[in-house]
């Protein structure tokens, strides 16, 4: 046989070229891949404006990030990339302009106004302790009559209520009376002081001198009109100088207490008109002032009691009775936008300001009140600012995840004069939204 044996050293030979040559293959083959992979990275961050891109992510599930672009396990779309920013906090995100409409976001525009609010709470008519009025006796005596008068009844100012013997009143009278008959200036006068330290009232005195007889009995009358709150006399009952017979509080004005929720407290001040309906005289407004506002709040309701005075001049308005009362609080013109377009985040109040142009970012507010759908804006917003009312949680999540600079309230007014424009607009983000 002419068979041709290799030796060991050419078969060893042999197979490390052979190795040689599958590990040639097998780097070309992965570095061909490796290629076409950068490529279509390079080309996909290229499309989207990167020059750097950070990760890939869906928009739908923004927290979900991935390293390589391709299709959304979660979504029917390719992912996005995420662009880096150069190290600097980016100063807005950015969107093309034809999708603004599809995204449905809108915007509207602040203006300067005046938020017409008005707060509805329930209130009771009371007495007004101010006009109250206490029924002493100067000197002792006994009650001789009454005149049928009971707690809560209405009486007029110089109604009768009660007849008082005064013992004590008769014998004074007979001693000025015999000493006015000597004709002595002095103990004339001196007589006179007498019956009125005894605290005989200036009528009766004047009474006793023209007639020349002693009056023991006084008719004590009500010093005011209202309503008799106490009375503590009886017919035959002895009473005692300086004893309280009755009390009369009046009507007119009267008062109206308010229950104000304790979240509501800083809307009321002195001063401030209320306006109040009742049931009994439905379609009839009472309008009043309100005079006090009380030191405690009620622990059980949580409410703050406000107290306001009503004219009642036809005693109409009766204590206990229920009104629904109307608070206007001042007027005060603030810039005003739709309450729609705020976002509380719990730590603080943003909105959405748009930079024309498709551009977009988050700025920082302090709110006042709200009323009819409408929000005041105590700081961080200018009049003529474009606020976004809807679509305005999609943005603020993009600007969250793209890590976008909040205007802080302080910078409002040098928004609103348009300074700087130039250059918020080239320092945007652009952030593709699918």
């Amino acid at each position: 046989m002419n068979m041709i044996s290799l030796s060991s050293r050419q078969r060893t030979f042999a197979g490390v070229a052979a190795i040689a040559l599958i590990g040639v293959a097998a780097g070309y083959g992965l570095s061909f891949l490796g290629d076409r992979n950068d490529n279509a990275n390079g080309n996909a961050a290229a499309e989207a404006g990167c020059e750097d891109v950070l990760y890939w992510y869906d928009p739908m599930v923004p927290a979900q990030r991935f390293d390589q672009p391709g299709k959304s396990p979660f979504m029917d779309m390719q992912l996005v990339p995420k662009c880096a920013g150069g190290g600097a906090a980016q100063a807005g995100v950015s969107i093309d302009p034809s999708l603004v409409q599809n995204l449905g976001i809108r915007t509207a525009e602040t203006a300067m106004g005046v938020l017409e609010t008005e707060t509805t709470v329930t209130g009771t008519i009371a007495y007004n302790v101010r006009e109250m009025s206490v029924v002493q006796p100067r000197s002792g005596g006994f009650v001789q009559r009454t005149y049928g008068l009971a707690p809560d009844d209405i009486v007029r100012r110089g109604a009768p209520l009660v007849d008082l013997l005064i013992p004590e009143w008769g014998g004074a009278q007979r001693e000025y009376l015999a000493v006015a008959a000597t004709g002595d200036q002095a103990l004339t006068r001196a007589a006179r002081q007498r019956l009125q330290l005894l605290g005989m009232p200036e009528s009766m005195i004047s009474a006793v001198v023209r007639s020349g007889r002693p009056r023991s009995v006084i008719t004590i009358t009500a010093p005011t009109s209202g309503a008799v709150t106490m009375l503590a006399v009886r017919p035959g009952m002895s009473v005692s100088s300086g004893q309280t017979l009755a009390e009369i509080t009046g009507l007119n004005p009267i008062w109206l207490e308010v229950a104000v929720p304790e979240i509501q407290a800083g809307a009321v001040r002195i001063g401030q008109t209320v306006r109040a309906t009742l049931t009994a005289y439905p379609g009839e407004l009472f309008t009043g002032r309100i005079t006090t506002i009380l030191p405690s709040a009620q622990a059980d309701s949580r409410t703050l009691t406000v107290r306001a005075e009503l004219p009642n001049p036809n005693l109409k308005l009766r204590p206990g009775m229920f009104a629904k009362v109307s608070l206007s609080p001042e007027r005060r013109e603030a810039v005003l936008i739709a309450s729609e377009a705020v976002i509380r985040t719990g730590k603080r109040t943003l909105v959405m300001l748009s930079q024309g142009e498709g551009g977009f970012r988050p700025a920082e507010v302090r709110i006042g009140r709200e009323a009819n759908g409408q929000t005041e804006i105590i700081a961080g917003l200018a009049p003529g600012e474009k606020v976004v009312v809807s679509g305005q949680f999609l943005l603020d999540s993009e600007a969250s995840l793209g890590g976008i600079d909040v205007r802080p309230i302080g910078a409002a007014a040098q928004a609103g004069s348009g300074k700087d424009a130039g250059d918020q607009k080239s320092r945007r983000a652009t952030v593709p939204l699918v």
